[in-house]
């Protein structure tokens, strides 16, 4: 699960950096979705260290009476750009300073190797696997270890277009496991409606805007 909607008026990226929690509209995603999984078989909640992903989870855990376990593993992907604004028509690719992280987008440069992404995401699923086996485990990530993990696990190429992931805001990608292989990949949204429209997977983003626009960063 990608966790809910962070509070960031500034529209800092906030990446790894501490003191960013949810909204109050995201904590209504978090209840939404607690209330979509209560039904399933979830005998394992593990989440990311940051505190939003901490506080997505929670209601998940308290619906299924289970305590809450924590993951490095599903950090936020680390980014050179953490702390500073970085979006779509606000000059920053024009700034010298940082031309010398965007020279290679495959690895990509301004941060945490693909890779390595999926070496540590992949771990992660194969621990909360075997934790919950025969069961349902949920695990609450961020945007881009959760998409590049799902690149890997349906063969595309690791580099892309940020602008295409499907990773909404509160959205469930889901691993099916036939012993230890994983054999089908889903993808639901279960809190959509309380999602901005320009914060949904695929919404193009807008030049200028407004702080609100900001929040889709460093999720």
């Amino acid at each position: 699960m990608r966790h809910g909607e962070v509070e960031n008026p500034t529209g800092i990226l906030y990446g790894r950096l501490p003191g960013y929690h949810l909204s109050e509209l995201g904590r209504q995603m978090a209840e939404r979705v607690a209330e979509h999984l209560a039904p399933r078989d979830v005998t394992h909640v593990c989440a990311s260290p940051l505190e939003r992903a901490q506080e997505t989870a929670g209601p998940i855990a308290k619906v299924h009476g289970l305590d809450l376990d924590t993951d490095e593993r599903l950090i936020e992907a680390d980014n050179v750009f953490q702390g500073k604004t970085f979006g779509v028509g606000d000059g920053a690719l024009q700034r010298p300073g940082n031309w010398k992280h965007l020279v290679n987008p495959f690895r990509p440069s301004w941060g945490e190797p693909y890779v390595d992404q999926v070496v540590r995401m992949m771990g992660a699923l194969n621990a909360a696997k075997d934790k919950a086996r025969g069961h349902e485990a949920v695990l609450v990530s961020h945007q881009l270890p959760i998409w590049i993990v799902r690149s890997y696990v349906e063969r595309r190429r690791l580099w892309h277009d940020p602008r295409k992931r499907q990773c909404t805001l509160a959205s469930l990608t889901t691993f099916t496991y036939l012993g230890d292989k994983i054999v089908s990949v889903g993808y639901s949204e279960p809190a959509i409606d309380l999602v901005p429209a320009h914060l949904r997977a695929g919404a193009k983003p807008q030049k200028g805007g407004n702080a609100a626009q900001g929040k889709a960063f460093g999720a």
